[in-house]
Order: C-alpha cells, then sequence, then structure tokens
C-alpha cells in the first residue's frame, strides 16, 4: 500500500500548507510587535490634597475615562493599520515562496513532457526512465514507456513485414520473367499478339520490381541498418547522379546548373544509401519537370553540416500539398500520377535515408514554380575523410 505522504496530492497539500502556517506565524509575530509599541499620554492633573469635591472628583474620572478610550481607538487604529501591513507583507512572501515550491513539485512533470516532445518515430527507442518515489509523476513515466515500447514493437513489426514481403514476392516476379524468356526463345516465329503481349507483361514487371526495390531501401533506411559507413563525398554523388541522367536531360532539353557544386563536402555515412537519396532527388527534378526547363545541383559545407540542394522548374504548387511529398505514395497533379516513370517512395526513401544519418529533408515550393529540394546531412572532416 503506498503511502499517502508519498503522493504529489499528499505534498502539494502538506507543503502549501506548512507555508499558510508559517505566514500566519509571521502575522500573528509582525502585529505583536507593532502593538508593543508604548503610548503615552499626560496625566489630565491630580486630585486636590484637602477635602476633595465630589463633583470635581466626578469630572476628573469622566475626563480619565474618555483619555481612555481615546487612546484605546488609537491603539486599535495602530494594530489594523499594523495588521493590514503585516498581512500584505506575508501575502507576498506566501506567493514567492508558494511559487518556488510548486515550481519544485512539478519540475518533474516539466521533465517528462520536454523529453515526450523530443521522442518522434524516428527514436522510438528511448525512454523516459524517470527516477524517484513511487508517485503519480512516475506512473505517468512508466505508462509513456510502456506505451513508447509497444509502438516500437509496432513499427518495428510493420518495417519488417514490408521487408520481408517486398523480399518474398522477388521469387515469383523472377518466375514470371523466366517463364517469359522461355516462351520468346521457342523456335518458330512468335505470333505479333503474343510478343506484345510478353512485351507489356515485361514492362509491368520491371514496374513491379522498382517498387519492391524501393520498398526494400525504404525498410532498410527506417530500420536504421546502414550497414558498413565511411566518408562519402555528397558532391561526387551529384555529379554522378547527373550523369547518370544526362541523355534523358538532353532528351527533355533540360538545362542543368552545376556551378555551386563543392567536390570535397563530405558527410558520414553509408554510400549505397547516399547515392540513392542523391539519384532520387535528381530523378525527381528530371522526371517531373517541363520540357526545356532547367534544373540546380549544389552541394555546400559549413562547419558542421553539409547541404544537397535540388531546384527545378515547373508549374506553381502548394506548399500544403508539398509537405505531403515525404510520405509513401504521395504525388502532386495529374502529370504524377498518371506517371509510367514513379513509384511514389522517391522523396519518402529520400527522408527516411537523410533521418536514418542524422540529416533531414526540407521541401518548398518555389513562388515562380517548381520544388526546392534540401538534405542537410552532418559533416565529416575533410582529413578524417582523406
Amino acid at each position: 500500500m503506498r503511502w499517502p505522504g508519498r503522493t504529489v496530492g499528499w505534498r502539494f497539500t502538506l507543503l502549501y500548507a506548512s507555508v499558510f502556517l508559517a505566514s500566519g506565524f509571521g502575522l500573528l509575530l509582525l502585529t505583536n510587535l507593532l502593538a508593543a509599541g508604548k503610548s503615552t499620554q499626560i496625566a489630565p492633573g491630580q486630585l486636590p490634597q484637602n477635602q476633595p469635591d465630589l463633583a470635581a472628583a466626578r469630572q476628573q474620572i469622566h475626563d480619565l475615562q474618555a483619555r481612555l478610550a481615546e487612546a484605546e481607538a488609537l491603539q486599535s487604529r495602530r494594530l489594523l493599520v499594523g495588521s493590514l501591513i503585516a498581512l500584505v507583507v506575508m501575502g507576498l512572501v506566501s506567493l514567492l515562496l508558494g511559487r518556488l515550491i510548486s515550481g519544485r513539485v512539478l519540475r518533474p512533470l516539466r521533465t517528462v513532457t520536454a523529453a515526450t516532445r523530443r521522442i518522434s518515430a524516428e527514436n522510438l527507442h528511448e525512454r523516459l526512465a524517470v527516477a524517484g518515489p513511487e508517485d503519480e509523476v512516475k506512473d505517468l513515466a512508466d505508462t509513456i514507456d510502456g506505451l513508447l515500447a509497444r509502438l516500437e514493437a509496432s513499427f518495428a513489426a510493420q518495417r519488417r513485414y514490408v521487408a520481408n514481403a517486398s523480399h518474398e514476392l522477388r521469387t515469383p516476379l523472377a518466375t514470371m520473367r523466366a517463364a517469359l524468356d522461355v516462351a520468346e526463345a521457342k523456335p518458330g516465329p512468335l505470333p505479333v499478339q503474343t510478343a506484345a503481349l510478353a512485351g507489356r507483361v515485361r514492362t509491368e514487371l520491371d514496374r513491379v520490381d522498382r517498387l519492391l526495390d524501393g520498398l526494400l531501401v525504404l525498410a532498410r533506411a527506417q530500420h536504421g541498418a546502414l550497414g558498413d559507413q565511411a566518408p562519402v563525398a555528397l558532391g561526387d554523388l551529384a555529379v554522378a547522379a547527373l550523369a547518370a541522367r544526362a541523355a534523358d536531360i538532353r532528351a527533355a532539353g533540360l538545362t542543368a546548373d552545376t556551378a555551386d557544386v563543392t567536390p570535397r563536402a563530405w558527410t558520414e555515412g553509408n554510400a549505397t544509401l547516399l547515392a540513392r537519396l542523391t539519384q532520387n532527388l535528381v530523378d525527381n527534378a528530371v522526371l517531373h519537370n517541363v520540357d526545356g526547363g532547367w534544373l540546380r545541383v549544389a552541394v555546400t559545407a559549413t562547419d558542421g553540416t553539409v547541404a544537397l540542394v535540388v531546384e527545378s522548374g515547373g508549374p506553381v504548387l502548394e506548399q500544403s500539398q508539398v509537405d505531403r511529398l515525404a510520405s509513401p505514395f504521395q504525388r502532386l497533379g495529374a502529370d504524377r500520377v498518371g506517371s509510367d516513370d514513379g513509384s511514389g517512395l522517391g522523396l519518402s526513401i529520400v527522408a527516411a535515408v537523410a533521418q536514418a544519418h542524422g540529416g533531414r529533408l526540407e521541401l518548398r515550393a518555389r513562388p515562380a514554380g517548381g520544388l526546392r529540394a534540401t538534405v542537410t546531412l552532418p559533416r565529416t572532416r575533410q582529413e578524417v575523410a582523406a
């Protein structure tokens, strides 16, 4: 059974009761100090030495009673004023002490709130791990830790399912591709309709294969399985990605600007995943551009970060729609929905790879039209990379 004094409610009760008791004690102390001041009055006169006249004695007694009543009224006014002053002073002191005490008592709740805000889908492995007495605050922290554990297990199971399903689907796809190869390799002329159907099926198989490959990469990046890590020159990856798309860039009449590519901008990570990140950004800029348009690739380095910026022209986009592009299977516009060149996983893979390497993806709609994608990653010193 929990001791009542160790709960937050009882602690508040005892602490505030102590504060008010201390305030009352201080109030009484100040009141008595003020009331203890001496009040001196001049005596109204002396009784006659001879036989006193009865009327004069009565008058003298009446005067003494009036003076005494006046002195008592003055003393009461002084006591009232002193009590009011003491009440105001002790009220301010009580507010200050109450604020300090409540801030100290509620400090664990602020810690729990701040730690909970820092935890997201990318760092569900973190826990609050609040130490202290078995009270409401620790119960709340332990409940949140249990919820995070269940969420982490659910996310991990989902990612494993996607990875396993994508891997298992490769076998039937390979079998279907082999069956097409056997059918097309049979002796004798192949009917035209059969050849067209085989080509169409092969095209769809290639699309599904690219989709499964994207799902595998996405699950791998989200699961944090980076594998071997080494210094990577981000500028070299950008140049290689543009070179791989050179034919498509010429075919679309695009103008590619690489004047701001810093070749020695190093970062630490998995070279394969970072290459996929760069390729996806360049592919997105080429596929969703306009004929005769432009694209710009820039790689810059600062003291602690390296940045890969890919800009492209195109129609004017809404920022609220652009914010959804980092989610899987999200596209914009009729050309994106009806495009046969993408699966809607490109930018989500970029976001997952960037987060797995301690970076982030930022997407901005350009006011003049088109999209600006910026990937920021931690920088590795060039001496270490070399």
